[in-house]
C-alpha cells in the first residue's frame, strides 16, 4: 500500500466514514445519529490528511532511528 498515493489515502478516509455512516444511518436515531454522522465526515476529511503528513515525514526520513535515508 502507498501512502504516497492520493487514491489510496481518500479510499481508506472514505471507506473507514462509510462504515460509520451506514452504521448511524441504520442503528442510530436523533442526536446520536447526527453525532456519529459527523464524526464520520470528520473521518473522511482529516484520516487523508493525517495520512499524508505520515507518508511525507517517511519520506523524509524523520523519526527513524540510525540515520537518514
Amino acid at each position: 500500500m502507498d501512502l504516497t498515493e492520493p487514491t489510496v489515502r481518500w479510499g481508506i478516509g472514505l471507506s473507514g466514514g462509510l462504515v460509520i455512516a451506514v452504521i448511524a444511518i441504520l442503528f442510530l436515531e436523533g442526536t446520536m445519529q447526527l453525532a456519529a454522522l459527523g464524526i464520520a465526515v470528520l473521518d473522511m476529511v482529516v484520516t487523508p490528511l493525517i495520512l499524508k503528513q505520515a507518508a511525507e515525514s517517511d519520506a523524509d526520513g524523520v523519526g527513524e532511528t540510525g540515520g537518514t535515508r
